[in-house]
């Protein structure tokens, strides 16, 4: 009797456990509202009383706004959600409350036409189930299948677009995906390309992008290059000069790749083309007046007026061979009259001459100078082996050996650029419009000099400058070289003479004409044979006179 009580007993108290978790269970998920009875600051926590044995805790940051301070106190009304029991004791949340009504009001916003809605939301919880992505305070549902991410450490904070494909006001949920979103994005593009591509549209599109390479355009959810090339008919232009982003431009769609999805776009040949007009129109030798539009260091990009651009190459710009700046020149927006020298259909190139319009300086030379004429120039530049000295326009070349009678002295030894010199026309190639020029002809020759001071059979020394396979060069005074040929070196021997070795030698040659001096070694022997004999006949004719005075005394 007695084992059948304490089993009734434990049935009993079986069934009072069960009741309880039953209505745990169904209190569960309930949202329903409590009152504060305690604010336990240094816990960081509130007391909340639900109508059980024991009072919720509710976190002090739930119910704290956006100042720190708090929303609520001892004895306020608050709404929270039991979501389940811990210890007997009911686990509560007011944010969730919130949270839940947030979403329940997207929910009832949104179920007629949630299938057309694409959210943009941040990443703030994943499981492996999925992703929770927070939009407004809205939680949502992503699942990994239908998320197409790379799972990565820094995924919590990162924001993305999806589309709203499920809602349920039951369980209060609600579903996105960003697959359907990339598919649905993927068709309606391919069919506003395609309508682009087939039908040859002239759109309408708005300037998303600016790059240094061309323009990003937008044109019915799609975008498409276009290209700086595909901007003027005047070539390659800096796009950010002429728009900006956000202008709306007319396009036409030129072509589509479709393994690199690269849509390329032109706003060129909406117009018609200028070039047909240039072809047309102008011939190579016509004189067109034009506008400076831009200014290089190699030239300069002149404005026809229609979308046209010619250039002026910086060596068409002058007759002057020394530019350097076309800027020295010319100014951007100044009007000139240029002839046209090359027109490319192909390449859409239009070249320009302007100094093909001005007076030839060479002519200009020819008219107002001749061969022999002494002139004073300006040297424009030296080299290793001269100096360009610009006399009337035109530069001539004035070579070393004709700058000075000194050899062994070159131009730029005593010459500065921006120095005036006295020069000679020497020669006027009109061929090859050269002109050549001489100094040293107006210079009082150093072999002049030497025969004002010395003749012929006179015996001087010198010292050996070089010796060559035909004779010895010997320096003189006052820079003057003498030749001794082999010839005339007896009785020396070429070979056991030494460059700076002094020699005697009596001067067999003045040429003036030809700038030359030649000594004989040779010749010091007889003259000093017909020296000797003077000396005798004097002396021989001095004894017979005396002799004859003798008789008739």
């Amino acid at each position: 009797m007695a084992l059948d009580n304490e089993m009734i007993e434990e049935e009993e108290n079986f069934a009072e456990m069960f009741a309880a978790t039953e209505k745990k269970q169904d209190t569960a998920n309930r949202i329903t509202e409590g009152e504060i009875v305690e604010i336990q600051e240094e816990d960081d926590r509130a007391l909340v009383g639900v109508g059980e044995k024991l009072e919720g805790m509710l976190s002090l940051d739930e119910i704290r706004g956006e100042d720190g301070e708090l929303k609520y106190g001892k004895g306020d009304k608050i709404t929270v959600l039991i979501t389940g029991y811990y210890n007997e004791r009911p686990k509560i949340s007011h944010r969730k409350v919130i949270e839940q009504q947030k979403t329940l009001d997207f929910i009832n916003e949104h179920k007629d036409d949630f299938e057309e809605l694409v959210i943009e939301g941040t990443i703030t919880k994943k499981n492996r189930g999925g992703y929770v992505v927070e939009l407004d305070g809205v939680n949502m549902f992503m699942p990994k299948s239908l998320a197409v991410l790379k799972d990565t450490e820094d995924m919590i904070g990162r924001k993305v677009k999806a589309q709203v494909i499920k809602v349920d006001p039951e369980d209060n949920s609600i579903v996105v995906s960003r697959r359907k979103l990339f598919n649905e994005d993927r068709k309606r593009k391919k069919e506003v390309i395609d309508a682009l591509m087939e039908d040859n549209k002239i759109v309408e599109g708005t300037i998303k992008k600016i790059t240094s390479y061309g323009m990003f355009v937008d044109v019915g959810g799609v975008d498409g290059l276009v290209h700086y090339n595909e901007i003027s008919y005047k070539g390659p232009v800096n796009p950010s000069k002429l728009y900006k982003e956000g202008d709306v431009v007319t396009v036409k769609a030129i072509s589509y790749d479709k393994d690199k999805r690269h849509l390329s776009l032109s706003i060129k040949a909406v117009q018609d083309d200028p070039w047909e007009e240039v072809e047309n129109e102008l011939d190579e030798g016509d004189t067109i007046s034009v506008t400076v539009s831009n200014i290089e260091p190699y030239g300069i990009f002149v404005d026809l007026g229609n979308d046209i651009e010619g250039f002026l190459h910086i060596s068409e710009i002058t007759w002057d061979k020394n530019i350097k700046n076309p800027n020295d020149y010319l100014t951007v927006d100044q009007e000139i009259d240029v002839e046209v020298i090359e027109i490319n259909s192909k390449t859409h190139k239009l070249r320009v001459s302007l100094k093909r319009l001005l007076a030839k300086p060479f002519d200009e030379f020819v008219k107002n100078f001749r061969e022999g004429d002494v002139v004073t120039g300006t040297v424009t530049s030296l080299t290793d082996f001269g100096a360009f000295v610009k006399i009337g326009g035109i530069e001539g070349l004035l070579h070393n050996q004709d700058a000075s009678w000194d050899k062994a002295v070159k131009a730029k030894d005593f010459l500065k650029a921006g120095e005036e010199v006295e020069v000679k026309i020497a020669k006027i190639n009109t061929e090859d419009e050269k002109i050549s020029l001489n100094r040293k002809t107006l210079l009082e020759s150093p072999i002049d000099i030497f025969a004002n001071a010395h003749k012929v059979n006179d015996i001087i020394k010198g010292k050996i400058r070089d010796i060559k396979d035909f004779g010895v060069f010997v320096s003189l005074e006052d820079g003057v070289d003498a030749l001794i040929r082999n010839e005339d070196l007896e009785p020396l021997v070429a070979e056991e003479l030494e460059a700076g070795q002094e020699i005697e030698a009596a001067i067999a040659v003045i040429d003036t004409r030809r700038d030359r001096i030649r000594l004989s070694v040779k010749k010091l022997e007889r003259l000093a044979d017909q020296a000797m004999l003077e000396e005798i006949n004097d002396n021989e004719s001095h004894s017979l006179g005396d002799l004859i005075k003798d008789k008739f005394k």
